[in-house]
């Protein structure tokens, strides 16, 4: 059922993921509804510790159409729901120097709650980013290679 309902792709193209959370995140009920029907985007998303409270900005959830009055704004800020430890914890690792903390995917967990892929992330260089293009090039043609050996 964890089936992601929006992934954050350019997080894995722009940076180097460390450490994974999982989150709740507080929602009113249309952007429950939305958020079912996929109407989600956390293309320029990002997380932060903030006052003993962690928060998404930027994460866009498309307003729900049949909410009419009772929509919010799409881009708002949202609460992150995490037990105290863990937020002590990424507190404790964004205090380094070069790390953020980004949103991965979004889905629903068995329970039917929302639920954030958090990843403590350090930001690639331009250097590493052609390093990972060429390692999977080369991992490309020895898959294809191998898959035409052995068909003879």
């Amino acid at each position: 059922m964890n089936q992601a309902i929006a992934t954050n792709k350019e997080a894995f193209r722009d940076y180097e993921i460390l450490q994974r959370f999982e989150a709740g995140i507080e929602l009113k009920g249309s952007e429950v509804k939305s958020l079912r029907a996929r109407k989600i985007n956390l293309k320029d998303s990002f997380a932060r510790v903030e006052a003993g409270q962690v928060y998404l900005y930027n994460a866009h959830i498309s307003p729900y159409a049949q909410a009419s009055y009772l929509n919010v704004e799409p881009t708002r800020t949202r609460r992150l729901l995490l037990h105290k430890r863990e937020i002590l914890k990424i507190a404790g690792f964004l205090s380094q120097k070069g790390l953020t903390l980004v949103p991965l995917k979004v889905y629903f967990n068995d329970r039917g709650f929302a639920k954030v892929e958090l990843a403590l992330a350090k930001g690639k260089k331009k250097w590493d980013k052609r390093e990972d293009i060429k390692r999977r090039e080369m991992e490309q043609k020895i898959r294809k290679v191998l898959k035409n050996t052995s068909r003879k």
